[in-house]
Protein backbone atom coordinates (compact mmCIF):
# COMPACT_ATOMS: atom_id res chain seq x y z
CA UNK A 1 0.00 0.00 0.00
CA UNK A 2 1.79 3.37 -1.12
CA UNK A 3 1.58 6.09 1.15
CA UNK A 4 0.80 9.44 0.63
CA UNK A 5 3.11 11.61 1.77
CA UNK A 6 6.57 10.87 4.40
CA UNK A 7 6.86 14.58 5.61
CA UNK A 8 4.56 17.02 7.44
CA UNK A 9 5.08 19.56 4.25
CA UNK A 10 1.90 20.15 2.37
CA UNK A 11 4.12 20.61 -0.87
CA UNK A 12 6.06 17.16 -0.98
CA UNK A 13 7.84 16.67 -4.16
CA UNK A 14 8.98 12.72 -5.14
CA UNK A 15 11.66 12.04 -8.10
CA UNK A 16 12.77 9.14 -9.36
CA UNK A 17 15.23 8.54 -12.47
CA UNK A 18 14.87 6.10 -15.47
CA UNK A 19 17.79 4.56 -17.45
CA UNK A 20 20.57 4.61 -15.21
CA UNK A 21 21.44 0.96 -16.43
CA UNK A 22 21.64 1.15 -20.02
CA UNK A 23 23.87 1.20 -22.76
CA UNK A 24 22.56 3.64 -24.32
CA UNK A 25 19.92 7.54 -24.64
CA UNK A 26 19.88 9.72 -21.69
CA UNK A 27 19.20 9.23 -17.98
CA UNK A 28 15.46 10.54 -17.61
CA UNK A 29 13.96 11.78 -14.16
CA UNK A 30 11.00 13.15 -13.15
CA UNK A 31 9.41 15.21 -10.22
CA UNK A 32 5.82 15.04 -9.13
CA UNK A 33 3.72 17.13 -6.22
CA UNK A 34 0.17 14.94 -6.15
CA UNK A 35 -2.96 16.37 -4.47
CA UNK A 36 -3.66 14.98 -0.69
CA UNK A 37 -6.62 12.93 -2.25
CA UNK A 38 -4.44 11.53 -5.09
CA UNK A 39 -5.38 7.84 -5.66
CA UNK A 40 -5.10 5.48 -8.54
CA UNK A 41 -5.40 1.92 -8.16
CA UNK A 42 -2.82 1.22 -10.61
CA UNK A 43 -0.19 3.21 -9.13
CA UNK A 44 3.09 1.36 -8.15
CA UNK A 45 6.71 1.05 -8.69
CA UNK A 46 6.75 1.77 -12.38
CA UNK A 47 8.88 -1.65 -12.69
CA UNK A 48 6.37 -3.20 -11.34
CA UNK A 49 3.33 -2.30 -14.42
CA UNK A 50 3.25 -3.02 -17.50
CA UNK A 51 3.59 -0.95 -20.30
CA UNK A 52 -0.04 -0.44 -21.36
CA UNK A 53 -0.65 0.31 -17.22
CA UNK A 54 2.19 3.14 -17.37
CA UNK A 55 0.80 4.37 -20.34
CA UNK A 56 -2.97 4.84 -19.02
CA UNK A 57 -1.09 6.11 -15.67
CA UNK A 58 0.91 8.80 -17.29
CA UNK A 59 -2.19 10.91 -18.26
CA UNK A 60 -3.89 10.65 -14.93
CA UNK A 61 -0.92 11.98 -13.60
CA UNK A 62 -0.38 14.78 -15.34
CA UNK A 63 -3.91 15.60 -15.52
CA UNK A 64 -4.25 15.45 -11.44
CA UNK A 65 -0.85 16.67 -10.21
CA UNK A 66 -0.51 19.81 -8.70
CA UNK A 67 2.90 20.10 -10.42
CA UNK A 68 5.26 17.74 -12.39
CA UNK A 69 8.00 17.95 -14.84
CA UNK A 70 10.37 15.62 -16.60
CA UNK A 71 14.58 16.02 -18.08
CA UNK A 72 16.75 14.83 -19.54
CA UNK A 73 20.50 14.50 -19.12
CA UNK A 74 22.30 13.05 -22.24
CA UNK A 75 25.39 10.84 -23.15
CA UNK A 76 27.75 12.70 -23.54
CA UNK A 77 27.33 14.45 -20.12
CA UNK A 78 27.02 11.05 -18.38
CA UNK A 79 30.31 10.32 -19.67
CA UNK A 80 31.55 13.36 -18.75
CA UNK A 81 30.09 13.57 -15.01
CA UNK A 82 29.10 9.45 -14.44
CA UNK A 83 25.77 8.27 -14.19
CA UNK A 84 25.50 8.69 -10.28
CA UNK A 85 25.96 12.19 -10.78
CA UNK A 86 23.60 12.61 -14.23
CA UNK A 87 21.27 10.71 -12.28
CA UNK A 88 21.22 13.50 -9.44
CA UNK A 89 21.71 16.39 -12.18
CA UNK A 90 18.75 14.77 -13.83
CA UNK A 91 16.44 14.96 -10.69
CA UNK A 92 17.95 18.55 -10.13
CA UNK A 93 16.50 19.68 -13.71
CA UNK A 94 13.22 18.22 -13.16
CA UNK A 95 12.75 20.05 -9.59
CA UNK A 96 14.05 23.24 -11.42
CA UNK A 97 11.02 23.19 -14.24
CA UNK A 98 8.12 22.53 -11.49
CA UNK A 99 5.55 25.19 -11.83
CA UNK A 100 5.20 25.15 -8.04
CA UNK A 101 8.18 25.14 -5.52
CA UNK A 102 8.29 21.98 -2.97
CA UNK A 103 8.80 22.04 0.68
CA UNK A 104 10.19 19.35 0.95
CA UNK A 105 11.81 16.37 -1.47
CA UNK A 106 11.78 12.90 -1.58
CA UNK A 107 14.06 10.76 -3.51
CA UNK A 108 14.26 7.04 -4.66
CA UNK A 109 17.53 5.54 -3.81
CA UNK A 110 19.78 6.72 -1.46
CA UNK A 111 22.02 9.12 -3.28
CA UNK A 112 21.02 13.10 -3.60
CA UNK A 113 22.69 16.02 -3.30
CA UNK A 114 21.13 19.02 -1.04
CA UNK A 115 18.67 20.98 -3.90
CA UNK A 116 18.16 24.54 -3.22
CA UNK A 117 18.31 24.40 0.74
CA UNK A 118 14.99 22.46 0.38
CA UNK A 119 14.83 19.69 2.62
CA UNK A 120 15.00 16.07 1.64
CA UNK A 121 14.83 12.36 2.52
CA UNK A 122 16.45 9.64 0.30
CA UNK A 123 14.22 6.38 0.07
CA UNK A 124 15.46 2.95 -0.78
CA UNK A 125 12.58 0.96 -2.84
CA UNK A 126 10.95 4.59 -2.56
CA UNK A 127 8.80 3.90 -5.91
CA UNK A 128 7.33 1.34 -4.01
CA UNK A 129 6.58 2.80 -0.56
CA UNK A 130 5.40 6.53 -1.80
CA UNK A 131 2.50 7.69 -4.49
CA UNK A 132 4.39 10.74 -5.50
CA UNK A 133 8.34 8.61 -6.33
CA UNK A 134 5.89 6.22 -7.65
CA UNK A 135 4.33 8.97 -9.52
CA UNK A 136 7.60 10.05 -10.94
CA UNK A 137 8.81 6.87 -11.79
CA UNK A 138 5.95 6.18 -14.62
CA UNK A 139 6.62 10.03 -16.09
CA UNK A 140 10.36 9.17 -16.05
CA UNK A 141 10.21 6.13 -17.54
CA UNK A 142 7.15 6.34 -20.15
CA UNK A 143 9.09 9.58 -21.58
CA UNK A 144 12.55 7.61 -21.79
CA UNK A 145 10.52 5.24 -23.75
CA UNK A 146 9.07 7.10 -26.07
CA UNK A 147 12.92 9.08 -26.95
CA UNK A 148 14.35 5.44 -27.29
CA UNK A 149 11.52 4.78 -29.64
CA UNK A 150 11.93 7.40 -31.55
CA UNK A 151 16.11 7.38 -31.69
CA UNK A 152 15.61 3.69 -32.44
CA UNK A 153 13.81 4.78 -36.20
CA UNK A 154 17.53 6.22 -36.54
CA UNK A 155 19.41 2.93 -35.64
CA UNK A 156 16.76 0.05 -36.32
CA UNK A 157 19.54 -2.26 -36.08
CA UNK A 158 20.02 -2.05 -31.85
CA UNK A 159 16.50 -2.78 -31.34
CA UNK A 160 16.16 -0.05 -29.53
CA UNK A 161 11.94 0.01 -29.36
CA UNK A 162 12.00 -3.07 -27.80
CA UNK A 163 15.25 -2.86 -25.29
CA UNK A 164 15.24 0.68 -24.83
CA UNK A 165 19.04 0.53 -24.36
CA UNK A 166 19.16 -1.87 -21.81
CA UNK A 167 22.33 -4.47 -22.73
CA UNK A 168 20.34 -7.08 -24.23
CA UNK A 169 21.78 -10.08 -26.12
CA UNK A 170 19.99 -8.42 -29.35
CA UNK A 171 21.42 -5.18 -28.59
CA UNK A 172 24.89 -5.94 -27.77
CA UNK A 173 24.92 -8.37 -30.98
CA UNK A 174 24.23 -4.50 -32.86
CA UNK A 175 26.89 -3.28 -31.14
CA UNK A 176 29.56 -6.00 -32.16
CA UNK A 177 27.87 -5.78 -35.43
CA UNK A 178 28.20 -2.39 -36.22
CA UNK A 179 29.95 -0.54 -33.27
CA UNK A 180 28.79 2.05 -30.79
CA UNK A 181 26.54 4.70 -32.52
CA UNK A 182 26.05 8.76 -31.03
CA UNK A 183 23.84 7.60 -28.86
CA UNK A 184 26.19 4.95 -26.97
CA UNK A 185 27.82 5.50 -23.01
CA UNK A 186 31.01 5.43 -24.40
CA UNK A 187 32.54 4.88 -20.43
CA UNK A 188 30.20 2.36 -20.21
CA UNK A 189 31.60 -1.69 -20.99
CA UNK A 190 29.27 -2.01 -23.81
CA UNK A 191 30.75 -5.34 -24.78
CA UNK A 192 31.82 -8.26 -22.19
CA UNK A 193 35.48 -8.18 -21.87
CA UNK A 194 36.71 -11.60 -22.76
CA UNK A 195 39.18 -13.78 -21.38
CA UNK A 196 42.16 -13.32 -23.47
CA UNK A 197 45.35 -16.31 -23.41
CA UNK A 198 48.67 -15.64 -23.97
CA UNK A 199 49.88 -18.72 -25.62
CA UNK A 200 53.26 -19.94 -25.63
CA UNK A 201 54.82 -21.70 -28.63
Amino acid sequence: MLKHKYSKYKLEAGTDEAGRGCLAGPVVAAAVILPEDFEHDLLNDSKQLTEKQREKLRPFIEKHALAYAVAYVHEAKIDEINILHASILAMHKSIDKLKVRPEFIIVDGNKFKAYKKIPHQTIVKGDAKFMSIAAASVLAKTYRDDYMQKIAKEFPDYYWHKNKGYPTKQHRDGIRAFGATKYHRKTFRLLPTQLEFDFEI
